[in-house]
């Protein structure tokens, strides 16, 4: 019986790993990764292990695992593999506090992060190659504009009437008010006369 297969998340020429509880907050984390986006797959791992930041061996190990399923599950060549995406986003946020003067508490948020990375084979000439998607996801990208399009001009033939319903209900704001402050105005003459 078993599960069915998940449907694969990344082009057949491409390979992904992540990593979800990276002990540093985001924007450090993404300095790292800045240092590998767009390097070979060698490169990258070579300047991982010199790098002084202590996440560096992290994102090492994340990339060393994006390099084997590409190799072990995905049949690509090791030696033309590049580091085509590495980007970060948040987790979970460990919250501590801290004793402060007069009895209060400060709180203390302790960051954690996720990062992907995904390798992706270079074509025959060495180039780096686009991802290579199935072929409906592309027909429908380029039914996606004339479908756009369609409604900016729906949109444009709405927005006249939206115009003249606005005009109507200011008018009426303004009427409204100008109601309202002769009233007041009679009703401040009026005390005026009476205080006399």
């Amino acid at each position: 019986m078993g599960q069915k297969a998940n449907n694969r998340r990344v082009a057949d020429n491409e390979a992904m790993a992540m990593a979800k509880y990276l002990k540093t907050s985001p924007q450090k984390l993404n300095l790292v990764a800045d240092t590998i986006r767009g390097k070979d797959a060698g490169t990258a791992l070579v300047d991982l292990e010199f790098n002084s930041r202590r996440v560096a061996q992290d994102v090492r190990k994340v990339l060393q695992s994006a390099v084997a399923n590409a190799e072990n599950n995905h049949g690509l060549d090791v030696d033309k593999l590049y580091v085509a995406e590495a980007y970060v986003g948040k987790s979970i946020t460990m919250k501590r506090w801290r004793a402060r003067a007069r009895g209060r508490a400060a709180k203390i948020m302790k960051p954690f992060s996720r990062m992907t990375i995904v390798v992706r084979e270079r074509d025959a000439e060495g180039k780096k190659a686009p991802a290579k998607k199935d072929a409906p996801k592309a027909q429908e990208a380029k039914k996606a504009p004339a479908k756009k399009a369609e409604a900016k001009t729906e949109t444009a033939k709405k927005a006249p009437a939206k115009k003249a319903a606005a005009k109507k209900t200011a008018a009426k704001k303004t009427a409204a008010k100008k109601t309202t402050a002769k009233k007041t105005a009679s009703k401040k003459t009026a005390a005026k006369k009476d205080t006399k």
